[in-house]
C-alpha cells in the first residue's frame, strides 16, 4: 500500500494489465539436456549397477571411465566403515590432480548399507566428507534388494534425480 493515500496496492490504482499480443512464432527456446555421468564404485558392492539402472548414466564398476564414457564422475560407496573409509582417498586423488586427465568429480553418492539411522561413528565419518564435496544419500530400499528396480526412486533422492536427470 502507498503510505498516506488510504488506497489499496498500486495494481488497484493502475487497473488490470492486458495480456501482451502473441509474438510471431519463432524458434523454440533451447532446452537443457541431462548431464551424463559415469558411476565409479569405490569398493565391491557399492551399488553402481543398481544406481545406473535407476538413474541412468554409465556403469564403470571399479574402473575409471574409458575415454568414450562420460567424463563427469559420481563416486559411490556404502555407508559401512569400509565404504566410508574409501571415500576420502578417492576425493584426494581429484584434489591433488592425480585422477585420470579430463575427469570431473561431481559428487559422492552414499548408499545405505542397512535400514535405519547410521551409528554415531559412521555419521561422524559422513560429516567429515560433506564439507569437501557434494554428498547425495540413497536410503535403504527393500525392493532394490529383491531386484525390483522399477517404480520411482525414493523421495529422499530427489536431489540426486535432479542431478542425473532421472525421471522423478
Amino acid at each position: 500500500m502507498r503510505a498516506g493515500t488510504g488506497q489499496g496496492p498500486e495494481i488497484w490504482l493502475r487497473g488490470p494489465v492486458t495480456a501482451p499480443e502473441a509474438d510471431r512464432p519463432g524458434p523454440s527456446p533451447a532446452r537443457a539436456t541431462a548431464r551424463r555421468f559415469s558411476w565409479v564404485d569405490l569398493h565391491g558392492g557399492a551399488g553402481v549397477s543398481t544406481l545406473t539402472a535407476v538413474y541412468g548414466g554409465h556403469d564403470c564398476g571399479r574402473s575409471w571411465p574409458a575415454p568414450d564414457a562420460p567424463r563427469s564422475v559420481l563416486l559411490v560407496a556404502r555407508t559401512h566403515a569400509a565404504g566410508l573409509d574409501a571415500v576420502l582417498p578417492a576425493v584426494e586423488l581429484f584434489r591433488r590432480g592425480e585422477a585420470p586427465h579430463g575427469l570431473d568429480l561431481d559428487a559422492v553418492v552414499l548408499v545405505a548399507d542397512a535400514p535405519g539411522r547410521l551409528p554415531r561413528p559412521l555419521a561422524h565419518r559422513v560429516r567429515l566428507i560433506e564439507p569437501l564435496i557434494d554428498v547425495y544419500r540413497v536410503p535403504w530400499v527393500p525392493d532394490w534388494r529383491l531386484g525390483d528396480l522399477g517404480g520411482r526412486p525414493p523421495r529422499e533422492t530427489e536431489p540426486l534425480a535432479r542431478l542425473t536427470g532421472a525421471p522423478r
